[in-house]
């Protein structure tokens, strides 16, 4: 795969045309994502499915399965740690705790969402194999709002096979040009940039990276 620069400054945005907007900001949630990854002849690909039409937040998106993090997510005894590394990087934004429960919330809602397991799954998640990307906070005056981090793991991290949950449809492994050609939430598309500047990195320069977090629409800033 050719170099892929890091991505420019672009408009993002977390909402969909014709929701209605609150009257007073709501205090993003936190949430985790995981990219599951793979390489083909084709280049990079990633785990991705199509959000149901019923659904309120950003309905008929392509998305990566993720969610909110539970209370829950705290408590649950894990296989193996995360590496230093990613949890550095999440507790630069969360205490140790909620640091954690977001690496398990992203491996739960991989198998709530894909019915596929990294480690025992929900029950006992592995989380050695996880990497950090980025972040990214929905807009202020939007109706649901996430502080939503990125996780990544390669496929061959995971266990089972695919089976969507109702939340997730056509579930399957997109190229990252061809998942551009879909209908991707402008932030999933930054996101994805983001994901390709970084695997054209080599190993050594990518635990040296300027850490980036995506506020509100249009404003993608290094983490300080």
């Amino acid at each position: 795969m050719a170099d892929v620069a890091p991505p420019p400054l672009l408009p993002t945005d977390f909402t969909t045309a014709g929701e209605a907007k609150p009257k007073a900001a709501v205090k993003p949630k936190d949430a985790a994502t995981l990219i599951l990854w793979r390489h083909s002849s084709k280049g990079y690909e990633v785990l991705m499915g199509h959000r149901a039409a019923t659904l309120r937040f950003m309905p008929g998106r392509l998305v990566f399965p993720g969610g909110r993090v539970d209370f829950a997510d705290r408590h649950v005894p894990i296989a193996a740690p995360m590496p230093a590394f990613t949890r550095a990087c999440l507790e630069r934004r969360a205490g140790p705790k909620i640091a954690q429960a977001i690496a398990v919330a992203a491996v739960r809602e991989l198998e709530e969402e894909t019915a596929l397991r990294i480690g025992e799954g929900a029950a006992r998640p592995d989380l050695s194999g996880l990497s950090y990307l980025c972040r990214a906070v929905t807009p202020p005056m939007s109706p649901v709002r996430f502080n939503a981090r990125f996780l990544m793991a390669p496929a061959e991290a995971a266990t089972g096979s695919i089976q969507g949950s109702g939340e997730l449809e056509n579930i399957g492994y997109f190229g990252i040009e061809e998942a551009h050609r879909l209908k991707l939430a402008p932030i999933t598309g930054q996101v994805l940039l983001e994901f390709a500047a970084l695997m054209a990195m080599e190993e050594a320069e990518r635990e040296t990276r300027i850490l980036i977090w995506f506020q509100g629409r249009d404003n993608r800033k290094a983490e300080r």
